[in-house]
């Protein structure tokens, strides 16, 4: 074959891989001129990239009302250093209560199928934009608090999807803190687009609650008209593998039980109930509209935050892995559409961090919510679960022991960040470089021990008074607590007589010492070595001196009235007198 013809198999490997690059080049620029990007979960943004943004805002809108742009806080400081922490509190309540009407989910606009591509999304940015701006001026407020939320408007846009689709609307909230996880304004949001939409609140991880608790939550739900379920994913999932769950007679159905509502239902049960609630709406909508009934499938969607089940219950369901499943927030991008059967049909929406008052961001970070990976402040999210989980399941769970509080601090205190991470670290041999404990990777596995139910925990429903008011729930979840996990106050009691009683003069040095520790510890004092008199260092010469010869002075005068100098002896001969 001659060498100027070009052929052969390399070649033409090598041309092939050269049309895929081309290809991909043409594709990443047809993206970019369509200003398209990866989705992904966005909840903070940094001033600069809203500057960015708002730049790009300006040149797609050049007719923007200056009152729709977002305002940029340069200057974090606040001036509320007047007030003690009560006052504050108070504050904001008060701020809270009048501003709940604005905190809102974003709406999507009123479309049609003749508006083009275009329209709809310059429509669709401008109402996103607006909602953004109001949440600014909230911001703004330095009363005030509020959480990070989805700043991303291609996330929403597939709620908006998953809310037009869908028939019964299953908000999948944790059962340990299930209010801290529900979001009120999503379910006016569906009602609004249809006065027949119901929303379900699917409460998960239900066998991490014992049945006295789950009795609480029943009633609480009832008295609020809340279509809810207990559900387990952990456990359904085991139950399909052949899996032995361990059952805990705390957590089983007691038959017993005032509330029937409380057992944990399984996945065929639980099937045949999102199936017949959704098709009660559906027959509904058909008597109001007095149209025959359709016979396509009724659509489930399921919605909620990150990393609360949605898409480990939708693995349990389909009764095979069909959805990512993670312990990191936000594994599912795009909303997916599982078909059960003829007349059942399942949409996964990718998990949305609403805005709220109600927490700070390390207790979201606790909460899953926020990624624990990208943490960067640690020991104010270990302190929110020290706040929550008793003394005593710490030192069970992870076989430690934690310092007990000093005789002059309230025995009833939860235990710090510090000790807490010390304690972890050394039991666990994390170190870091320098010798000093890795709290980082301590920290990490603390809360997603906290995340996955290994440290137990559980709020409890807030207390109805008899006006009908709502009360704190700190005095009951304390109560509750006392009677089904270990009792805090027990504890205290025993530690309190365990502890001898001093007299007022050791008490003080024991008061003293710790004082003296602290200041150590601060750089407020030095330590006793290195504030006692160091002899001054000889010179590396003179370390191995040789010992001096001694000199014989016995020849020098030892009388009493001598000096010690030397005498000169005279010797004079006696005088001759003979003759």
């Amino acid at each position: 074959m001659p060498k100027t013809e070009k052929t052969g198999l390399g070649r033409a490997l090598v041309k092939h891989h050269n049309q895929m690059v081309q290809q991909s080049k043409e594709k990443g620029k047809y993206y970019r001129s369509q200003n398209k990007k990866v989705l992904e979960s966005v909840t903070e943004v940094s001033n600069i990239e809203e500057v960015i943004e708002q730049a790009d805002e300006a040149h797609r809108f050049p007719n923007l009302d200056p009152s729709l742009k977002i305002p940029i806080r340069l200057d974090s400081a606040s001036s509320a250093n007047d007030f003690t922490a009560e006052e504050l509190r108070e504050q904001q309540k008060r701020e809270e209560a009048l501003h709940a009407s604005s905190l809102r989910i974003p709406r999507r606009p009123p479309w049609n199928a003749k508006m083009s591509v275009e329209e709809l999304d310059e429509s669709e940015r401008r109402a996103f934009l607006e909602w953004r701006s109001s949440l600014a001026s909230l911001e703004a407020n330095e009363n005030l608090v509020l959480t990070p939320f989805e700043k991303n408007l291609d996330i929403w846009r597939q709620l908006w999807r998953v809310l037009e689709r869908s028939d019964l609307l299953v908000m999948v909230v944790d059962a340990r803190d299930p209010l801290f996880y529900r979001c009120p304004d999503l379910e006016a949001y569906a009602r609004e687009i249809d006065e027949h939409k119901r929303t379900l609140l699917l409460v998960n991880k239900a066998d991490l609650l014992p049945l006295s608790v789950r009795e609480q939550w029943a009633k609480y739900f009832d008295q609020h008209g809340i279509l809810f379920l207990f559900w387990s994913a952990k456990a359904a999932t085991a139950a399909l593998e052949g899996k032995k769950v361990p059952c805990n007679s705390e957590t089983s159905t007691n038959q017993d039980s005032v509330y029937v509502d409380t057992k944990i239902y399984g996945r065929d049960e639980l099937l045949v109930r999102l199936q017949s609630e959704a098709e009660e709406i559906v027959s509904a909508r058909c008597k109001s509209s007095s149209s025959s009934s359709d016979s396509r499938p009724v659509v489930v969607g399921f919605v909620g935050y990150p990393n609360v089940g949605k898409s480990s219950t939708i693995n349990a369901l389909v009764g095979e892995k069909r959805t990512g499943v993670t312990s990191t927030p936000g594994k599912t991008k795009h909303f997916q559409t599982l078909i059960i059967s003829d007349k059942l049909t399942l949409c996964d929406c990718p998990g949305l961090v609403f805005p709220s008052f109600t927490s700070s961001r390390y207790e979201m970070i606790a909460s899953g919510v926020l990624p624990v990976d990208r943490m960067t402040e640690h020991r104010e999210a270990i302190q929110v679960v020290a706040n929550r989980v008793p003394r005593s399941v710490f030192e069970d769970t992870y076989r430690i022991t934690l310092p007990k509080p000093k005789p002059y601090e309230p025995q009833s205190r939860p235990p710090s960040s510090f000790e807490l991470l010390r304690a972890y670290c050394a039991s666990r041999g994390y170190v870091a470089s320098g010798g000093l404990p890795d709290e980082t990777k301590g920290a990490r596995q603390i809360l997603k021990d906290y995340i996955d139910g290994k440290l137990v925990h559980f709020e409890m429903p807030p207390r109805i008074s008899s006006d009908g008011e709502e009360t704190s729930g700190d005095d009951s979840e304390a109560l509750d607590s006392s009677e089904i996990l270990e009792s805090e106050s027990d504890d205290d009691d025993a530690i309190t007589s365990s502890v001898p009683e001093h007299r007022d003069g050791d008490h003080l040095a024991e008061v003293m010492d710790d004082l003296k520790i602290f200041d150590m510890a601060n750089g407020l004092a030095s330590s006793g070595k290195e504030s006692a008199k160091k002899k001054p260092a000889r010179a590396a010469h003179k370390q191995h001196k040789k010992p001096q010869r001694k000199k014989d002075r016995t020849w020098r005068a030892k009388g009493g009235d001598g000096d010690g100098m030397p005498v000169v002896r005279v010797f004079q001969k006696p005088v001759n007198s003979g003759y």
